[in-house]
């Protein structure tokens, strides 16, 4: 059963035991608070005895008592931000199932991060929370004031969900959450609580208060919540190189983790997205590789070439039978074309099957997980040689150049080769250097801005016709294996057809090319300076 998702947006308050929630019918918008009504509650929290999830601002919980019992999970935030602004996190829930068994549904957006390590119950919160919801006119329910009393106790590692527990602590809170109410909410309502003693919460959620000095150690040890050790790029020219690949790579291994959830649940463009990231990462190790140690980046270029080729299984696959899907439908319907379409979607529709088993293997293999742990340790920790100090801008500069002369020769070497075989390797070979030369600009662009942008687009220009060309070339062989031997006369007229439209595309793509590539001679030429 796929996990219901929701947008939590709220702000958390420290209060004394003897506070008075202070009369909200004044608030601007709220027409009416709703009778106060208490609920007991029970919540286990769940992490690794490394604080994993804490680490990275993740709860994982199973709440008993309330409207909403069940297992919750909460991921980093979408948007973090300091002093009064609200937190907002997006919030996955599941039935309640078994106490100590965590739901596929929600495992499948912690493996990333799990990495192959097995949760435990590390804290039971017991909450006495009395609820005021603020209404506005027409019934809109706005928002709602938890009043929380805590009791806070840590669970012996291993111990279970029922074990003994230790190091109790207690506390009040008052957190206000918006239900169908705006943001503009939050100021007047806050200048109303102050008044009434409340005073900004020292910790993001309760989990981080009852783990204390745990939690904070945690996030030392394995890196803030995602995305924050990106460097600022707005120095321009006096950034250094390191901080454009550090820029770069970092929004790529930020991409990899978002898309992991959606390759493991089979969502779309999941598997696209993913591969288009470590695609990026690794072209852009290999555009700078010489700022850093040759042994860490190979290791890593291989690694995601690996994955890669893992996500470019099912991908290719689903392209490929898309694109068959859509000629087959151009054609006359009769036995013919449905017998050709029986053939086809049970060769393509195979290889994604088989495709999909394997990535789906791949992704929970400890290859997977340790290439995850090198490229953020290449992010926080990178193996930099002395040039790596250099001016961000000048490296920049010399590694789009490097790559436009790289797919030069590819273009030269494709102009002489041969038909054939030859001719569509030497094209394949030119639009993985179109490629390399895209991301490289895409990473220039960071401290080069616009000229950078129309080099990466010039390449995108000559890579996105050639994959069609590409996809053509492999549709084509694909009809030839399906017919091949097979006494079909019925649908010969078909897979004729479909062969004649492959053909077509092809010489069609090769004409674009011939035109993009000419148009962006100049361009590519002068470089990026």
């Amino acid at each position: 059963m796929k996990a219901s998702q929701g947008l939590e947006i709220e702000k958390k308050y420290e209060v004394d035991d003897d506070a008075v929630v202070p009369p909200l019918a004044g608030l601007p918008g709220v027409a009416r608070v709703g009778a106060a009504h208490t609920a007991s509650l029970e919540a286990v929290y769940f992490d690794t005895d490394t604080h994993a999830l804490a680490s990275r601002r993740i709860t994982l919980r199973r709440r008993t008592g309330g409207t909403d019992a069940g297992w919750h999970l909460k991921l980093p935030p979408l948007e973090t931000a300091s002093g009064p602004e609200p937190q907002q996190r997006q919030e996955l829930h599941a039935p309640l199932g078994q106490p100590d068994v965590v739901p596929d549904s929600l495992l499948a957006h912690l493996q990333v991060y799990l990495r192959g390590t097995a949760v435990a119950p590390v804290v039971r919160l017991q909450t006495k929370r009395t609820t005021h919801s603020l209404y506005g006119e027409g019934g809109v329910h706005l928002a709602d004031l938890a009043d929380d009393r805590v009791t806070a106790e840590r669970l012996q590692a291993g111990s279970g969900s029922e074990g003994r527990g230790r190091e109790k602590q207690q506390w009040r809170e008052w957190e206000l959450e918006l239900v169908h109410g705006e943001p503009a909410l939050f100021a007047p309502a806050e200048e109303l609580l102050f008044q009434a003693g409340a005073r900004p919460a020292g910790h993001a959620s309760k989990l981080a208060r009852a783990l204390g000095d745990a939690a904070g150690s945690a996030t030392t040890d394995s890196g803030a919540a995602q995305g924050e050790r990106t460097p600022d790029l707005r120095a321009g020219k006096k950034a250094p190189a390191t901080a454009v690949v550090t820029a770069y790579l970092g929004a790529q291994i930020g991409e990899m983790m978002a898309q992991d959830p959606g390759v493991r649940l089979e969502e779309p463009d999941a598997v696209h997205n993913m591969r288009s990231a470590a695609r990026r990462s690794r072209s852009v190790l290999a555009g700078y590789r010489k700022l850093y140690a040759a042994g860490p980046v190979r290791r890593l270029r291989d690694e995601l070439k690996w994955l890669g080729q893992m996500l470019g299984g099912p991908r290719d696959a689903e392209v490929l039978l898309d694109r068959l899907r859509g000629h087959l439908d151009e054609l006359p319907p009769g036995e013919g074309t449905e017998a050709a379409r029986v053939r086809v979607e049970g060769k393509a529709g195979a290889a994604f099957d088989g495709g999909s088993r394997l990535l789906q293997e791949a992704l929970n293999s400890d290859r997977y997980f340790r290439l995850l742990d090198g490229l953020e340790d290449f992010r926080d920790n990178p193996p930099v040689r002395p040039e790596a100090a250099a001016p961000g801008r000048a490296v920049a500069s010399q590694a789009v150049d490097k790559a436009a002369r790289r797919l030069r020769r590819s273009q030269k070497a494709a102009a002489h080769a041969r038909q054939g075989t030859d001719h569509e390797n030497a094209l394949h070979q030119v639009r993985k250097d179109a490629k390399r030369l895209r991301h490289v600009a895409e990473s220039a662009a960071l401290v080069h801005g616009k000229r950078a942008e129309k080099v990466a687009k010039a390449a995108h220009r000559q890579q996105k016709i050639l994959g069609d060309y590409h996809d053509a070339v492999i549709a084509r062989d694909l009809l030839a294996g399906v017919n091949s031997g097979q006494n079909e006369p019925i649908a010969a007229e078909a897979y004729a057809a479909l062969r004649q439209r492959q053909d077509e595309l092809i010489k069609g793509a090769e004409a674009k090319y011939r035109k993009a590539r000419k148009k962006s001679r100049d361009l590519l030429r002068r470089g990026i300076i």
